[in-house]
């Protein structure tokens, strides 16, 4: 089976609102369920867990009813920190499914995730092991200075990649390297896959968009809010 993890228990401290922003509404519609209707109409997703927000819970539950996200099926809480968050979750799907099925992790604020983002994630962790979501780096890439006001230096931008979600990984590889993380004292990866780095793994690529957008700040809700209006005007049309 392929479960999909959406991590929805961040608070939104740069969005300066007091709705987490994942629970903002767009057009009459919160955020999250933007994110959870993508992996719903996926015919090759299973099952939902979210990783949600303390308080958030019931809520989150009422809107699945309401826009008929059938697949949810767990609704945990999150961390203190994003690794924590991740981890209970793997530990959570742990219980209740198989160790060789597939778990896609996706942030809850990247509600613009396409179809086929999602099917070429879950072909490339069938194919390889791992799929880190990526896009490449378009921009001149200049390392700061200790004080962060300046720089001496460029990085080849061929040589990074720039990640998102989802990210991929059959739940036997993800329940060992969170107790890897346990066992080295690893509490606090920015990303599942900077912590199989840090492990020592290798991850492999499949391909992303720049649509594929995190809405981190408000000028990202605008970003997204035109995304949309595009996508509309397109089935009108």
């Amino acid at each position: 089976m392929i479960q999909a993890m959406i991590l929805a228990g961040g608070k939104g401290v740069r969005m300066n609102q007091e709705i987490p922003k994942q629970f903002l509404n767009i057009n009459d519609i919160p955020i999250i369920i933007y994110t959870l209707k993508a992996f719903q109409q996926h015919p090759e997703i299973d099952q939902i867990l979210v990783v949600c927000i303390e308080g958030w819970q019931e809520i989150l539950w009422a809107y699945a009813r309401q826009f008929g996200i059938t697949k949810l099926k767990w609704v945990i809480t999150g961390g203190e920190t994003g690794h924590e968050s991740i981890r209970n979750g793997v530990y959570e799907l742990g219980k209740h499914c198989k160790e060789d099925d597939i778990v896609l992790i996706h942030d809850a604020i990247r509600p613009n995730v396409s179809q086929e983002i999602i099917s070429g994630c879950i072909a490339q962790c069938r194919l390889m092991g791992s799929a880190i979501t990526v896009i490449p780096c378009v921009e001149a890439m200049l390392l700061r200075r200790e004080g962060g006001d300046s720089s001496g230096q460029m990085i080849d931008r061929d040589s990074l990649a720039r990640t998102q979600t989802p990210q991929a990984f059959p739940l036997k590889k993800l329940l060992w390297a969170h107790e890897e993380a346990r066992k080295k004292g690893i509490t606090n990866a920015t990303a599942t896959c900077t912590l199989m780095i840090e492990l020592g793994e290798e991850v492999y690529f499949t391909a992303g968009s720049e649509k594929n957008v995190k809405l981190t700040t408000v000028e990202d809700i605008e970003i997204f809010k035109a995304l949309l209006y595009l996508q509309n005007r397109r089935l009108e049309g």
